[in-house]
């Protein structure tokens, strides 16, 4: 019987082993250096990318990984310090229904409200990565002409609990923090990334907000070229990081042959490259057209070990298990269940208190949190 089991387990791994082969040799297909479509885009005063918010983003990424959510809600997780120190987390959502996760809060030092989202953490990394790379263009975006986008993409923002519980944050920081907020920063990796853009859209076009920035870190292609045209005229700060050999963001694939039809990045893409054994980086700040030759789709996309690290900072849960969470019964009397049993871990206070910060980011009040 244990031989049995072994010998399904091989068979298992040869066939994944086999799939992630012809994913590779499509992959180097559709990655040819050839002219790429130019979308309409303004090239004056295009945004500055900024390294050091990078540096930034990246551990508000990290952190959204957590499974504790008690350490995760009180902002002590292993992964809630460094650059993030002193984050108020507003609002925490765990979908459980569809196995994803999100959190809101504000970043006193940049005046900021910052919503991460989780990447997948369904099933496995390598089986997700196959399925990616079947995903049609089969749903047409909102209002938007000729703009096709994949529906698992599109649905995992809209169509589940997080857009109303994101957005209900998004006004709950707001209020506390009236005008010191200058701006909402919205980041994610992987699955998370294509969830961060569709927020980031949906913050402007549908909910008037003018002060967005989106960052998202191995993010997978999730439209056709018109709607990455529209979504960089309507979201012009967005900095999309590529890590030296990702395979997800060559996913789904770009057919150079069909540049109507076929998936499309919306740019800014910077490519994150690794020298001298990993020690050295260097980053490249690429093309307004999403798809720059010279940029990621210059090698084979092959690499899930740099999927899974960016800037030296783990993108991934602290195990592979499937929605895993934790919480302690001192965080309980902040949480609510809906009928589904998706978990919602939420802070607000008093509407007569208005939270100020100074020039330094420092909370001018000591503020009373309240169920």
């Amino acid at each position: 019987m244990i031989f049995s089991f072994c010998l399904k387990n091989m068979g298992q791994k040869r066939w994944l082993l086999f799939s992630l082969a012809i994913i590779a040799c499509l992959l180097r297909f559709s990655s040819g250096r050839v002219e790429v479509l130019r979308l309409k885009s303004d090239d004056d005063g295009r945004p500055v990318y900024n390294h050091t918010l990078a540096l930034t983003l990246v551990e508000y990424t990290s952190a959204v990984y957590m499974s504790d959510l008690s350490q995760l809600f009180t902002w002590t997780c292993e992964r809630c310090n460094g650059l993030t120190k002193g984050f108020q987390v507003i609002e925490i959502i765990v979908d459980i229904e569809y196995c994803l996760q999100a959190y809101v809060g504000v970043a006193k030092d940049l005046n900021a409200i910052v919503i991460a989202f989780r990447g997948t953490q369904e099933h496995s990394i390598q089986n997700w990565i196959s399925d990616l790379f079947w995903k049609q263009l089969d749903l047409n975006y909102p209002d938007m002409p000729d703009a096709m986008v994949h529906h698992g993409f599109y649905s995992a923002y809209h169509n589940t609990t997080v857009r109303p519980a994101v957005l209900g944050a998004v006004k709950r920081a707001k209020k506390i923090y009236g005008a010191n907020i200058s701006t909402i920063m919205v980041t994610g990796h992987s699955m998370g990334g294509a969830m961060a853009a569709f927020c980031g859209l949906d913050l402007i076009v549908n909910e008037g907000e003018e002060n967005v920035q989106v960052m998202t870190f191995g993010q997978p292609r999730i439209g056709n070229a018109d709607f990455a045209s529209y979504y960089s005229l309507r979201v012009p700060n967005t900095f999309r990081i590529t890590h030296d050999r990702d395979i997800v963001p060559h996913l789904p694939p770009y057919f150079y042959y069909f540049p109507r039809k076929t998936y499309h990045h919306f740019p800014t893409e910077v490519w994150v490259r690794d020298n001298f054994s990993n020690l050295v980086s260097t980053e490249k700040v690429c093309d307004n057209t999403g798809e720059d030759p010279t940029c990621c789709r210059s090698v084979w996309g092959t690499s899930i070990s740099d999927h899974l690290r960016y800037f030296g900072v783990d993108m991934m849960c602290e195990s592979w298990r499937q929605c895993n969470i934790v919480m302690g019964n001192e965080v309980e009397r902040y949480s609510r269940k809906d009928s589904k049993g998706n978990i919602f871990l939420s802070q607000t206070v008093h509407s007569t208190e208005t939270k100020t910060l100074s020039k330094t980011g420092v909370s001018s009040l000591e503020q009373e949190w309240l169920l």
